[in-house]
């Protein structure tokens, strides 16, 4: 993992979907854990997307909370 990772997931908004423009870091753990079942999207979405279901599934939420604006 790239640490620089974490500080995408505070700032890139869901490109497309249900979710589009909610920050990658706000994403319901449903839908994270559906992209878990079915196949994270290619290049670095999926990657971030991957990343963000692991720490949503770990409860490491939390570490993502001193990386937030404001």
């Amino acid at each position: 993992m790239n640490p620089d990772d974490l500080l995408l997931l505070v700032t890139r908004t869901m490109p497309y979907g249900k979710y589009k423009g909610r920050l990658i870091a706000d994403l319901p753990g449903h839908y994270l854990n559906w992209f878990a079942r079915e196949g994270f999207p290619s290049g670095e979405i999926g990657r971030l997307l991957a990343l963000m279901q692991e720490i949503d599934h770990n409860g490491l939420s939390d570490l993502l909370k001193p990386l937030r604006r404001g």
